[in-house]
């Protein structure tokens, strides 16, 4: 794993240099250029504020505040957005970079590094624009907000594990990242995002509990919302949990990367 880490240090400037391009790629030809960056996820936040807190009245409970429910489902949306980009793209990134595989030598993992730091600047600029909304309501920053890169990091080491693994498995048999967009639908569900789990019955806590992203989500919640910091009870088993995750990623993807440039 140091020999692995060391190499990507040392391209540390191409997948810098990527992840820019990647970003003037997308937005070639725009007049606005980059501020679209700022305009989509803050129209996206203003949406959901709007809709949820003025038109569905949707309330939590004990919180006398009309935007609760809209400050719960943005910071839960922005925790999952962040875990199913990465994972989404690292498990397609081997294939839609094939050519680029077979013609230039490079540590492949570089690739999933540039796509999750493409995510990861998006999910700022997201989290820059609920910020912006919550000004609106009145909801000013609290010093729980600074958990947030702790909880930012863990989703990012848990996405980022488990895409490779499946963007593995995704070049072997293709079948992969189809059976994946239909898991991460059913994952969302299972995760207390657009519901809260006081309001389950009993018997699925234990199975929600059970859910990875269910902690990871809950991190981004009880800060922007409940201004409460995570206990290290709380971190703990999904620091080992995102840690083990990406550790195990590195080890199956040595064993595999001899045969991956075959097999596409």
């Amino acid at each position: 794993m140091k020999a692995v880490l060391i190499s990507l240090w040392h391209y540390r400037h191409f997948i810098l240099s990527s992840i820019k391009a990647e970003f003037s790629g997308r937005f070639a030809r725009s007049k606005l250029g980059a501020l679209w960056m700022i305009l989509n996820p803050l129209a996206q936040a203003t949406i959901f504020a709007v809709v949820l807190s003025e038109v569905l009245v949707t309330k939590i409970p004990d919180i006398d505040n009309k935007a609760a429910y809209a400050i719960y489902l943005m910071a839960g949306m922005a925790a999952w957005g962040l875990f199913a980009e990465i994972m989404t793209r690292c498990t397609t990134v081997f294939i839609d970079y094939s050519n680029t595989l077979k013609k230039i030598a490079f540590p492949r993992l570089c690739l999933p590094l540039i796509v999750g730091g493409s995510a990861l600047i998006n999910h700022l600029l997201l989290l820059a624009a609920i910020a912006v909304v919550f000004l609106f309501f009145g909801h000013l920053p609290t010093m729980a907000w600074l958990v947030l890169p702790v909880g930012m990091l863990l989703i990012v080491l848990f996405a980022f594990g488990l895409g490779i693994i499946l963007g593995l498995l995704n070049v072997f048999s293709r079948d992969v990242g189809q059976v994946m967009g239909i898991v991460l639908q059913l994952w969302f569900w299972f995760t207390p995002v657009v519901y809260l789990m006081t309001n389950m019955p009993k018997r699925f806590i234990a199975v929600l509990n059970l859910n990875p992203m269910t902690a990871l989500v809950k991190i981004y919640q009880n800060a922007l919302l409940y201004g409460a910091m995570p206990g290290m009870a709380d971190l703990l088993v999904p620091a080992l949990i995102s840690s083990g995750m990406f550790i195990f990623s590195f080890w199956i993807f040595r064993r595999a990367s001899a045969d991956l440039v075959d097999a596409l």
